[in-house]
């Protein structure tokens, strides 16, 4: 087998792996509610496997410099979530996930003009989610209409995710950890909820999906800071874990203590 058959394959496998993690987690939001379905969507479960690749591909430098890149990002994504939630009540698909898309490319557009520092980007996060959560919270409660799945529902998640995986795997050699970062953190999980949710049950109900996915997200944003710390100190593999093991704790904290709200 040549070289490059070999590498097309393992681009096809990373991509066909990315493509199994949306699958189980679009599995348990659609079965779970708007509130678990958000803490569900706000794991890593695009940006997870494309980090997870990139450490194969390159050392843990690398990994923590696309870090300090991704989480600005992550401000970037509550904005995009805050344009869709309001413009959802009331306008199109088009309209509301257009403009919400388009807030994030212009964002993202800006930060990579910077060379962040951790400092730096967790107070961007700070002061983005101290503005947007508020904002989100007279969304969050609308009572969720019955979904019924199609069949292209959960193909259109895998797909998409498997191609910013090929993305970023593919052009991470010549983009850089500081390009790389900001394409791994595209948020997949939350544009395919408006395309697939906002036709189906409308605006308002998709909307409160995203809007309780705010909490969630902040703790997402934490735990990019934990990989770039974890990776420049103790390496990728360390740093991922550990990253990973944030989200899933602050995510478990945010469910237990709505379940104890409603004792």
């Amino acid at each position: 087998m040549s070289l490059d058959l070999q590498l097309i394959l393992l681009l096809f496998l990373r991509m066909a792996i990315a493509a199994a993690f949306v699958v189980s987690a679009s599995a348990i939001t659609e079965r779970s509610g708007p509130v678990i379905g958000a803490l569900v969507a706000t794991l890593p479960v695009s940006a997870g496997p494309s980090y997870v690749f990139l450490a194969l591909d390159h050392d843990a430098a690398f990994i923590a410099q696309g870090a300090l890149s991704s989480l600005p990002v992550n401000a970037a994504t509550i904005f995009m979530g805050l344009t869709y939630v309001v413009l959802a009540q009331r306008r199109s698909l088009l309209v509301s996930c257009g403009s919400a898309v388009a807030v994030w490319i212009v964002l993202a557009s800006i930060i990579k003009q910077f060379d962040w520092s951790l400092t730096a980007g967790l107070a961007v996060n700070l002061i983005a989610f101290g503005i947007c959560i508020p904002l989100l919270a007279g969304y969050r409660h609308v009572k969720m209409p019955l979904v019924t799945r199609r069949w292209y529902d959960i193909p259109m998640r895998a797909a998409l995710v498997a191609t910013l995986v090929a993305i970023v795997v593919s052009t991470s050699g010549w983009v850089g950890p500081r390009i790389s970062g900001i394409i791994a953190l595209y948020p997949v999980v939350f544009s395919s909820m408006m395309v697939i949710l906002h036709p189906r049950i409308g605006g308002p109900p998709t909307a409160a999906v995203l809007a309780n996915s705010a909490w969630g997200l902040l703790g997402f944003g934490m735990a990019i800071a934990v990989l770039h710390v974890g990776a420049a100190n103790f390496g990728s593999a360390i740093g991922l874990s550990l990253a990973l093991t944030t989200c899933i704790v602050w995510n478990l904290t945010l469910w237990w203590n709505g379940r104890r709200k409603k004792r």
